[in-house]
């Protein structure tokens, strides 16, 4: 926490992008500080991403990777995900985003694609919903990690995404 406090604005800012490409949320978690200790950092962060209209999301959503199965998935299903998230992206006009922090690798593919399969049958204003809220989940997943460590927020635990 005291790394996260002392920070200048600009290193700061860019760590707070990497955890969720939204400037108004980066700037209102960083106008908080000091934080006292990490409860307090995530419960701003909770409530600034609560505060985000669909502009918002749709800044952070544009910076948001794929989610992606475990290299040593088989190729079908490396299809089937590219072929559910086109369907996705064709309905909501954005990439499909999910947290996925305490699911094993192996859990991966189960859910993502029952999440995809069932969230394609929302409307529009229940996805947008959705979306914040794994868009919150994510940023906050990604605060602990950079905070334990890792030093910048786009350091968590996903695999990269192919092609993206």
């Amino acid at each position: 926490m005291e790394h996260f406090n002392a920070a200048s604005e600009e290193d700061l800012e860019q760590a707070l992008l990497s955890c969720l490409r939204s400037h108004r949320w980066a700037g209102r978690v960083a106008e908080h500080r000091p934080y006292p200790d990490l409860d307090s950092l995530l419960a701003a962060a909770d409530e600034a991403a609560y505060d985000l209209g669909w502009s918002d999301l749709t800044e952070a959503l544009a910076a948001e990777p794929l989610p992606t199965l475990p290299p040593d998935s088989y190729s079908a299903a490396h299809t089937a995900l590219n072929a559910a998230h086109a369907a996705y992206e064709a309905r909501f006009g954005h990439v499909f985003v999910i947290c996925l922090d305490g699911f094993s690798p192996s859990e991966t593919l189960d859910r993502l694609l029952a999440a995809i399969r069932s969230r394609l049958t929302n409307d529009p204003e229940e996805e947008r919903a959705v979306v914040a809220d794994e868009l919150r989940r994510l940023a906050s997943g990604r605060l602990v990690s950079a905070l334990r460590g890792a030093g910048n927020c786009a350091n968590d635990h996903r695999a990269p995404a192919p092609g993206r």
